[in-house]
Protein backbone atom coordinates (compact mmCIF):
# COMPACT_ATOMS: atom_id res chain seq x y z
CA UNK A 1 0.00 0.00 0.00
CA UNK A 2 1.55 3.28 -0.74
CA UNK A 3 -0.07 6.75 0.77
CA UNK A 4 0.63 10.74 -0.05
CA UNK A 5 0.40 12.96 2.47
CA UNK A 6 -0.28 16.06 1.63
CA UNK A 7 1.84 18.60 4.53
CA UNK A 8 0.44 21.84 4.93
CA UNK A 9 3.46 24.55 4.48
CA UNK A 10 1.45 27.01 6.43
CA UNK A 11 0.24 25.47 9.52
CA UNK A 12 2.27 22.64 11.53
CA UNK A 13 -0.08 19.41 12.10
CA UNK A 14 2.13 16.62 13.99
CA UNK A 15 -0.87 15.00 14.34
CA UNK A 16 -1.70 14.62 11.15
CA UNK A 17 1.32 13.11 10.41
CA UNK A 18 1.35 10.65 13.68
CA UNK A 19 -2.12 9.41 12.02
CA UNK A 20 -0.19 8.75 9.40
CA UNK A 21 2.22 7.16 10.58
CA UNK A 22 0.07 4.89 13.02
CA UNK A 23 -2.00 4.10 9.71
CA UNK A 24 1.04 3.16 7.21
CA UNK A 25 2.64 0.72 10.27
CA UNK A 26 -0.82 -0.93 10.91
CA UNK A 27 -1.22 -1.34 7.12
CA UNK A 28 2.50 -1.99 6.04
CA UNK A 29 2.37 1.15 3.82
CA UNK A 30 4.73 3.67 2.16
CA UNK A 31 4.27 7.47 2.33
CA UNK A 32 5.42 10.14 -0.06
CA UNK A 33 4.86 13.39 1.47
CA UNK A 34 4.34 15.92 -0.81
CA UNK A 35 4.17 19.91 0.05
CA UNK A 36 3.53 22.63 -2.36
CA UNK A 37 4.27 26.76 -2.37
CA UNK A 38 1.07 27.49 -3.18
CA UNK A 39 2.51 30.33 -5.35
CA UNK A 40 -0.06 30.38 -8.54
CA UNK A 41 1.46 33.46 -9.85
CA UNK A 42 5.27 34.67 -8.72
CA UNK A 43 4.27 38.12 -9.66
CA UNK A 44 1.45 38.52 -7.36
CA UNK A 45 2.65 36.88 -4.72
CA UNK A 46 4.21 39.40 -1.55
CA UNK A 47 7.63 38.09 -1.57
CA UNK A 48 9.53 35.90 -3.57
CA UNK A 49 8.86 32.40 -4.52
CA UNK A 50 11.72 30.89 -2.74
CA UNK A 51 10.09 32.43 0.83
CA UNK A 52 7.29 30.06 0.32
CA UNK A 53 9.25 27.19 -1.36
CA UNK A 54 11.67 27.05 2.03
CA UNK A 55 8.91 27.35 3.67
CA UNK A 56 6.78 23.91 1.55
CA UNK A 57 10.40 22.43 2.23
CA UNK A 58 10.47 22.65 5.85
CA UNK A 59 6.90 21.23 6.26
CA UNK A 60 7.80 18.23 3.91
CA UNK A 61 10.86 17.30 5.24
CA UNK A 62 9.84 17.82 9.47
CA UNK A 63 6.81 15.24 7.98
CA UNK A 64 9.32 12.89 6.50
CA UNK A 65 11.25 13.15 9.94
CA UNK A 66 8.22 12.72 11.86
CA UNK A 67 7.32 9.47 9.85
CA UNK A 68 10.64 8.02 9.37
CA UNK A 69 11.29 8.33 13.16
CA UNK A 70 8.50 5.98 13.76
CA UNK A 71 9.66 3.47 11.14
CA UNK A 72 7.68 4.64 8.57
CA UNK A 73 9.35 4.17 5.10
CA UNK A 74 8.92 8.08 3.71
CA UNK A 75 10.08 10.15 0.93
CA UNK A 76 8.88 14.41 0.55
CA UNK A 77 8.69 16.19 -2.27
CA UNK A 78 8.38 19.87 -2.90
CA UNK A 79 6.17 21.57 -5.52
CA UNK A 80 5.34 24.95 -7.19
CA UNK A 81 1.83 25.86 -8.24
CA UNK A 82 -1.80 25.05 -6.36
CA UNK A 83 -1.88 22.67 -3.83
CA UNK A 84 -5.39 21.16 -4.70
CA UNK A 85 -4.19 20.45 -8.40
CA UNK A 86 -0.65 19.48 -7.53
CA UNK A 87 -1.47 17.35 -4.60
CA UNK A 88 -3.90 15.24 -6.98
CA UNK A 89 -1.65 14.93 -9.80
CA UNK A 90 1.08 13.91 -7.69
CA UNK A 91 -1.53 11.24 -6.29
CA UNK A 92 -2.12 10.30 -9.61
CA UNK A 93 2.29 10.09 -10.33
CA UNK A 94 2.57 7.79 -7.58
CA UNK A 95 0.02 5.66 -7.67
CA UNK A 96 -1.65 6.54 -4.07
CA UNK A 97 -3.57 3.80 -2.83
CA UNK A 98 -5.15 6.84 -0.54
CA UNK A 99 -4.51 10.39 0.17
CA UNK A 100 -4.07 11.68 3.72
CA UNK A 101 -4.89 14.86 4.34
CA UNK A 102 -5.58 17.28 7.46
CA UNK A 103 -9.14 19.18 8.27
CA UNK A 104 -8.52 22.62 7.18
CA UNK A 105 -6.84 25.12 9.70
CA UNK A 106 -8.55 27.84 8.60
CA UNK A 107 -11.30 29.79 10.45
CA UNK A 108 -14.51 29.51 9.23
CA UNK A 109 -15.23 32.85 7.72
CA UNK A 110 -11.76 32.68 5.71
CA UNK A 111 -12.85 28.69 4.35
CA UNK A 112 -15.64 30.86 3.12
CA UNK A 113 -14.16 33.19 1.36
CA UNK A 114 -10.78 31.30 0.43
CA UNK A 115 -11.87 27.70 -0.13
CA UNK A 116 -10.68 24.82 1.81
CA UNK A 117 -7.61 22.60 0.10
CA UNK A 118 -8.85 19.56 2.00
CA UNK A 119 -12.72 20.13 0.56
CA UNK A 120 -11.57 20.38 -2.60
CA UNK A 121 -9.21 17.39 -2.67
CA UNK A 122 -12.14 15.26 -1.54
CA UNK A 123 -14.48 16.74 -4.36
CA UNK A 124 -11.73 16.28 -7.35
CA UNK A 125 -9.92 13.16 -6.20
CA UNK A 126 -10.36 9.76 -8.12
CA UNK A 127 -8.57 8.17 -4.96
CA UNK A 128 -9.96 7.71 -1.48
CA UNK A 129 -8.98 10.78 0.85
CA UNK A 130 -8.42 10.04 4.41
CA UNK A 131 -9.00 13.51 6.37
CA UNK A 132 -7.66 14.05 10.00
CA UNK A 133 -9.88 16.29 12.31
CA UNK A 134 -7.94 18.46 14.72
CA UNK A 135 -7.31 17.16 17.99
CA UNK A 136 -10.07 17.27 20.73
CA UNK A 137 -8.64 19.43 23.31
CA UNK A 138 -7.49 18.30 26.22
CA UNK A 139 -9.37 17.64 29.88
Amino acid sequence: MHLVLAANAEVDQPWVVDATADFALKTGATVAVVCVDEVELERLAPVPRTVFAAQAAEAAALAEQRLTAAGVQATSTVLPGVAREQVLAFAEQQQADIIVVGASSRPAVATRLLGSVPLAIVSRSTRPVLVVPHPAPGP
